[in-house]
This record gives C-alpha cells, structure tokens and sequence, in this order.
C-alpha cells in the first residue's frame, strides 16, 4: 500500500461462492485520522460491469432482450449507426457483454465535483460536455476480443430503454437489493451522510482528487 500510495484497501475472500473473510486496512484517505472499516464505501470502477451483467440476463431471462438479437431492435433513444462491420454480422447483447462487439472507447476519466455531467447519449455521441470521444464500431462483431467500456454504456442505455427505468434505480431493485447491498449504490452523487463513510480518492502519486473523488455517469 505504502508503494502504491494507497491510503486504503478492502479485501474479501471468496471461496466456493461463499465469502470467507473479510479485512480492511488503512485510512479514508492519506491525510485523514479515521481508520476505513466494513463500512467504508470505495468506488468499484469496473467492477461494476459484473453487476451490470447480471442484471441484463435477468431482462434476457424476462424474454425482454435476446442475446443474439440486433440491440438496435430494443434501443429506442440512441441507434448503433450501420456501418461495412455491422453489415457483416449485428451488435448483439452478447457480444456487448463479452467485449466482443468490434466497439470503441475503452474507458473514461470521470468528472470533477465542478464539471458539468453529460447526458449517455452525449457520452454516446463523443458530444459536450463530454470527455471521450464517439462509441462506434470499427471492427467486425465477433472477430476478436477487445476491452470496452462504451460497449457497457451502450448496455446501460439498453436497459433504460428497455426496462423505462433509471439505470440506478434498475440496479437497486433488480440486484443489489436481492443480494443484501444496502450500503452500495449505482447513483453518481452519493446519499446523504454516506460520503462521510466513503474512501477519498488518491492518484498514482498519492495526490487528493480535487472534490475527493471524480463522477462517472458511465455507472455500468
């Protein structure tokens, strides 16, 4: 942790689907006097694209989505544009979910407590105030292994189509409530009282994020 200027961790051990222990270390941040415990909150960053997965094959499960289906056929506020790759083979769900979908932008940088934040069809469209470029497709569905991050936005715009619910609200009521997640959320501005309980954010070199931590509205 000292190498890494990592103020604090939270690890869990997870053995045959059973959570084995638990431990935490360090403080909320390098400057702070309280310790992090089991309480503490820490953004999960990628983590989160498990979750999301979770709760897309449960809509597939529902019969609302098919996994080997154009997502085109289900979005309803933005369209994935034709293209040479896509008149080859379509984007499915699948292919979202396993990165497989020949989509571009691999991940992003989040904004600052004082930035405005951009709307999923502008971080989509690559639009202000947006930090990342386009979501296109550039490869061949299904020719190769590729990681993306705005192939799991788009999956996040999907299940806001499809459901006519907010992606946090979905997550909260689709997983995190099932599996006795109180203290998690998909939200971009954390709950009242809870940033008292969450973990300040650190760069490589140890400095503070300005504002404690960025916002991601790619929550997927």
């Amino acid at each position: 942790m000292k190498h890494y200027h990592v103020p604090a961790v939270s690890i869990a051990l997870i053995y045959n689907g059973e959570i084995e222990w638990t431990k935490v270390y360090g403080y909320l941040g390098a400057d702070a006097v309280k310790k992090a415990d089991e309480f503490t909150l820490f953004q999960a960053a990628s983590i989160s694209k498990a979750v999301a997965a979770i709760a897309a094959l449960q809509i597939v499960e529902q019969n609302k989505i098919d996994l080997d289906e154009d997502v085109n056929t289900y979005l309803k506020t933005w369209k994935i544009k034709n293209s040479s790759f896509t008149e080859k083979k379509p984007i499915t769900l699948r292919g979202l979910l396993t990165h497989t979908a020949g989509l571009t932008v691999h991940g992003f940088n989040g904004y600052a407590q004082t930035e405005e934040l951009p709307t999923l069809i502008q971080i989509l469209n690559g639009e202000k105030p947006a930090n990342s470029p386009a979501v296109i497709s550039d490869l061949v569905p299904g020719s190769v292994w590729r990681y993306s991050g705005g192939g799991y936005v788009l999956i996040q715009q999907l299940l806001e189509d499809v459901t006519g619910s907010e992606f946090p609200t979905l997550m909260q009521r689709s997983v995190l409530s099932h599996i006795g997640m109180n203290r998690s959320t998909f939200e971009v501005t954390l709950p009242f009282l809870w940033p008292e309980q969450a973990s300040i954010g650190h760069d490589s070199s140890g400095k503070k994020i300005s504002g404690n931590w960025h916002r991601y509205p790619e929550s997927a």
